[in-house]
């Protein structure tokens, strides 16, 4: 059986009739393309959250022949990685990310959050991404690498993010020349001392290759790109897609910004945005080491398995009345960051730039609306990722 061609044709914008359908009908359903490898389709949430941790799925693009996973030369990072190579690596980039460390970023998110909105304060028309969510992201995941001040720009973020289009059969040489550029820059900025290097995370990356060898050139260049990427655009999602939510249930942002000076709503409400509309809707490339039976369908060894973090977050069977969103939602057992072994590094810096990012909207931006009907709004045609590539709005 084949899901609906309207609700196939919908997929970019909204992807959630299609989730349904393949919950229903089609819990493993394998979606074919001429000239691809064949992608297993995971969609209900005990499912999903039960292949994040099975061994028997690996990481490791090689197994699949022909698959290409992303830029030439800079697939060896730590989402590319079974053990031990996942775990050496990381290690190498944990320390940037605990807890403690991340809540000492708060006042600097917020100062940088509201220069942003300074920015457009007078302005009728703006573009959330554009304007806020993506300077703000990218500017916090530079912090924590050690990116120079010059490279900090929305030419750097442009250069990062045009190669992850799924669009072409493989990426754009002209992209893939500006990356490396643009990474080779880095790491020997890094390496002359021209770039700080004090603690940031580049710096004690490039050292402990240098130094050490428990990182190799190529791994050292594929995570550097892994983060600025990731680090960026997961969390530019969160606000972009976040903001259409509020801006789609009215009484839920009213809540939000009435919420006074206690923390346990935006909490939950941070979580919610998370579950509601998740900024990363298929779970990170995996494949099938040995064959896997599910629900009656075979997985060859070698084959691509997708698992749908967007649809297991709306499962009804793990969330009442799932299509809803209610900010107050507890329990919340979303996947929005993975599960396991493979959880999402960058998850408390996303949460925290989410608790600083929407009080602070709601605050300052006043009533607005978006400048174009739902179905009008552009999605970015990313292979894992789910954002909005611009969010037009006016000021009523």
């Amino acid at each position: 059986m084949e899901p609906p061609a309207d609700f196939l044709a919908a997929r970019l914008r909204d992807p959630y009739p299609y989730f349904g359908w393949l919950r229903r009908h089609a819990p493993v359903h394998a979606e074919r393309r001429p000239g691809r490898p064949a992608v297993w389709q995971v969609s209900r949430y005990e499912d999903v959250r039960a292949l994040l941790t099975d061994p028997r799925l690996s990481k490791d693009p090689k197994r699949v022949p022909g698959y290409v996973p992303g830029p030439t030369g800079l697939n060896r990072h730590l989402v590319h990685a079974d053990p031990p190579d996942h775990t050496r690596l990381r290690a190498l980039v944990n320390s940037a990310f605990v807890p403690r460390r991340i809540a000492m970023l708060e006042p600097f998110i917020a100062e940088v959050a509201h220069r942003l909105l300074d920015r457009v304060e007078h302005r009728t028309h703006i573009d959330l991404i554009a304007d806020f969510a993506a300077p703000l992201t990218f500017r916090m995941i530079c912090a924590i690498l050690g990116v120079p001040d010059h490279l900090d720009t929305a030419a750097t973020r442009d250069t990062l993010m045009a190669t992850i289009s799924p669009d072409a059969p493989a990426h754009p040489a002209r992209a893939q020349q500006g990356l490396h550029e643009l990474l080779d820059v880095l790491i020997a900025g890094k390496r002359s001392g021209r770039s700080p290097g004090g603690t940031d995370l580049l710096g004690a990356l490039v050292r402990a290759g240098d130094e050490s060898g428990t990182i190799t050139e190529e791994e050292l260049l594929s995570t550097a790109y892994l983060l600025l990427l990731v680090g960026h655009d997961t969390t530019m999602n969160l606000i972009g897609n976040g903001m259409l939510a509020l801006l789609h249930h009215p009484e839920q942002a009213e809540r939000l910004a009435a919420r006074g000076t206690g923390p346990t709503l935006l909490t939950t409400a941070v979580e919610e945005l998370l579950r509601y509309d998740s900024p990363v809707r298929d779970a990170t490339f995996r494949c099938a080491a040995e064959p896997i039976e599910l629900h009656g369908r075979t997985i060859a060894a070698g084959e691509i398995v997708s698992l749908l973090i967007g649809s297991a977050n709306r499962d009804e069977a793990r969330f009442p009345d799932p299509d809803r969103l209610d900010l107050g939602r507890t329990p919340n057992d979303h996947l929005a960051f993975g599960y396991g072994p493979h959880f999402c590094i960058g998850a408390g810096l996303a949460r925290l730039e989410g608790a600083v990012a929407f009080p602070l909207l709601l605050e300052r931006l006043g009533p607005v609306e978006t400048a174009k009907p739902a179905d009008e709004l552009p999605w970015r045609p990313a292979r894992v990722m789910r954002g909005l590539a611009a969010l037009p709005l006016v000021r009523r």
